[in-house]
């Protein structure tokens, strides 16, 4: 039973390998330097790109497979239909496009008795988790409106694929529902400025909910009124693929230097409105938010590895509950 971390030499890939060893699943090391593979004394996997990757994939069948490589829309259906029949994937998307084509194969999951998690990080799961909670039990809501607010500690060194492709998705998802920057007052009393995105958030929470009306705000989108008045055109331009791709390898190699994260802590919260008149608002607590992002996917490939998972394709709290959140270091406030 091997679970494969592609992208292993990079930050997130770092921390998801340390989360799977802490729960005593070594990883299996996959990326194209053989020199540092090599050097962690860690089984590895030598492929470079994306066609590769699928080929050892299927020849070599492990039980679950990591994606930590970034550009999810372009690369996730291609890893995914790799591990079918029986095998099992895992990504952290956040980007709708990507969210979307991975639950697109659900029926090709559902038939090979494969299960796909996409979304599996800080961002669909904190969000996605409360709106599960508050929905629990009740009708379909009317409205439901979630906020992101990630707290990540800058790590010195190249900023790389996966976190460079989250925050370019943020920058240029301008809400479909045109939601301006707000000053959200956090449940620690620290506050935050946010704005509307289109984003994996709003597939997980309309799915969660059942509701048409979502809205889906992140501390991650720009709120300054010059750089939002660029958006629609940054956005129209980062659609060209080549663009985007352009975009996401630039910052991936832009190198940051340490810095301790902005807030004590990352939140998720929901405010959900139902159609006789009641509401609820819930919270997820969370420490660092890459650091939970790791314990989140490494929570959900042990799942995967032990059977505990479901054929088909999903967001994480649809196929594990809202209860992942907290078996990653998570806390409910409702």
């Amino acid at each position: 039973m091997e679970i494969w971390v592609l992208g292993a030499s990079g930050r997130t890939g770092r921390a998801i390998t340390a989360e799977l060893a802490a729960r005593e699943l070594p990883a299996v090391l996959v990326g194209r330097n053989r020199e540092w593979l090599a050097a962690t004394g860690s089984k590895y996997v030598v492929a470079d790109g994306v066609e590769a990757i699928a080929a050892e994939i299927r020849r070599q069948r492990p039980a679950v497979v990591i994606s930590t490589i970034g550009d999810y829309a372009a690369t996730a259906s291609a890893i995914a239909r790799a591990c079918l029949p029986g095998g099992h994937y895992v990504d952290m998307a956040a980007d709708p496009l990507a969210v979307r084509r991975l639950l697109d194969l659900h029926d090709e999951a559902l038939a090979g008795g494969s299960t796909f998690v996409t979304g599996a990080g800080f961002g669909v799961l904190a969000t996605e988790a409360v709106v599960a909670k508050l929905c629990e039990g009740r009708d379909t809501p009317s409205r439901v409106e979630v906020d992101a607010l990630a707290s990540v500690a800058a790590e010195e060194g190249a900023v790389g694929a996966a976190l460079a492709a989250s925050i370019v998705d943020a920058v240029t998802a301008v809400s479909a529902r045109g939601a301006k920057p707000r000053t959200l007052v956090l449940s620690d009393g620290e506050t935050a400025k946010v704005a509307g995105v289109d984003s994996g958030e709003l597939i997980a929470a309309r799915r969660a909910s059942g509701a048409a009306d979502v809205t889906v705000f992140s501390g991650l989108a720009p709120t300054a009124p010059v750089v939002r008045a660029l958006l629609p055109l940054l956005a129209r331009l980062v659609s060209i693929p080549a663009v985007r791709r352009f975009a996401v390898r630039r910052l991936a190699a832009v190198r940051t230097k340490a810095a301790p994260r902005p807030r004590t802590h990352t939140w998720g919260r929901a405010v959900i409105a139902w159609p006789d008149g009641s509401t609820r608002e819930g919270w997820l607590r969370a420490d660092e938010a890459m650091d939970f992002t790791a314990a989140v996917v490494a929570e959900t490939a042990a799942r995967l590895a032990r059977g505990e998972g479901k054929p088909g394709a999903y967001t994480p709290a649809a196929v594990f509950g809202a209860g992942l959140a907290e078996a990653a270091g998570g806390t409910f406030l409702l």
